[in-house]
């Protein structure tokens, strides 16, 4: 293959791939969702999905994306904890903090 031809393959393939690059899928923007709590054994929930323990939470973070979401935190002989949240793209991270109430006897 010549030079100029060489050439012009590679500005194709260049302008292809910034062309795929733009038209990609952007991804959404997420808050930073940080829950901690007295019970670190505790199930927590977000929009009826299971996510893990509450130790687990605390670590990790959860990231939201944008609306609203309820997050409920649930351990067994103890009331449930349940909070409705709201995600805005460019919002600093929710901080939660979870104190679960012993049923009493």
């Amino acid at each position: 293959m010549q030079t100029s031809a060489k050439r012009g393959v590679l500005a194709a393939l260049v302008g292809w791939s910034l062309l795929a690059a733009a038209c990609a899928p952007s991804t959404p923007a997420t808050v930073s969702l940080r829950v901690k709590g007295n019970a670190p054994d505790a199930s927590v929930t977000i929009d009826d999905m299971y996510i893990g323990a509450l130790a687990f939470v605390a670590k990790r973070g959860v990231a939201l994306p944008p609306g609203k979401h309820r997050i409920t935190v649930e351990k067994p002989g103890f009331f449930p904890w349940d909070k409705l949240v709201e995600a805005r793209e460019g919002d600093p991270p929710i901080r939660l903090e979870v104190d679960l109430v012993k049923i009493p006897d």
